[in-house]
């Protein structure tokens, strides 16, 4: 299983508005320009961000970007389902959905809730404040431990 793009893009966007926490407001074109992300793909996130209220947007003067609430209580969670909805591991997981073909004979299917929600779970362990951590990439790190 893998993130979409986009799922990805709106982590980094939100670890980056993060770091100005207590700070400034921030610009959608600032936190293209810290990310290296396309301005329209971040313009798109925030606006997405926003919607699911991770983000508040004013205008105006000293107006920009700024977390909603405060990073420790955001979740990977939370910025997931902001852009792709609900998790879910499988279609028929998803309230309403009935269009898969084994799903009467299926003897999967009761378990699945289970483990959406275990991956959920998971995911909603990690703060937005432990996503913006900054690290040493690890070619880095291997530089570091090869020069002691």
């Amino acid at each position: 299983m893998r993130l979409s793009s986009m799922a990805d893009y709106a982590v980094v966007t939100m670890a980056a508005a993060s770091r100005h926490c207590g700070g400034a407001r921030v610009s959608a074109a600032q936190l293209a320009e810290e990310t290296g992300l396309p301005a329209p793909t971040v313009q798109k996130l925030v606006s997405r961000l926003t919607a699911a209220g991770l983000l508040r947007s004013s205008r105006g003067v000293g107006g920009g970007l700024k977390l909603a609430r405060p990073a420790a209580a955001i979740t990977l969670a939370d910025i997931v389902e902001a852009v792709e909805g609900p998790i879910a591991l499988t279609a028929c997981v998803e309230h309403g959905r009935n269009d898969c073909t084994l799903e009467s004979a299926c003897m999967v299917r009761p378990h699945w809730p289970i483990v959406t929600a275990a991956l959920r779970g998971a995911l909603a362990q990690v703060s937005l404040t432990k996503l913006a951590e900054v690290q040493p990439r690890p070619e880095q790190a291997y530089l570091t431990e090869t020069a002691l």
